[in-house]
């Protein structure tokens, strides 16, 4: 079977880790994608599909550092172990 879950968490696993190393300063601000520095409240209708992005962006690299660290270490002694 080609296809299992296996890779499946893998492959969420290595797209979370490359949003969690973005930097804000050196790649993300030079295509106009750095976070505002004015929190808005509910947000309302017209937040644009940008501003969403940027957010989950935001949200991504601040609620994953640590338990990527610990789910990358999980998956490396799982290939290392059952290959």
């Amino acid at each position: 079977m080609m296809f299992g879950l296996m890779p499946l968490i893998k492959m969420i696993v290595l797209i979370t880790n490359a949003i969690a190393i973005l930097s804000e300063d050196r790649f993300l601000a030079r295509i106009g994608w750095a976070a505002q520095s004015e929190p808005s409240f509910g947000g309302g209708m017209d937040v644009s599909i940008k501003a969403r992005i940027i957010n989950l962006i935001s949200a991504t690299r601040l609620l994953t550092r640590i338990p990527l660290i610990a789910i990358n270490t999980v998956i490396i002694l799982y290939e290392l172990i059952l290959g």
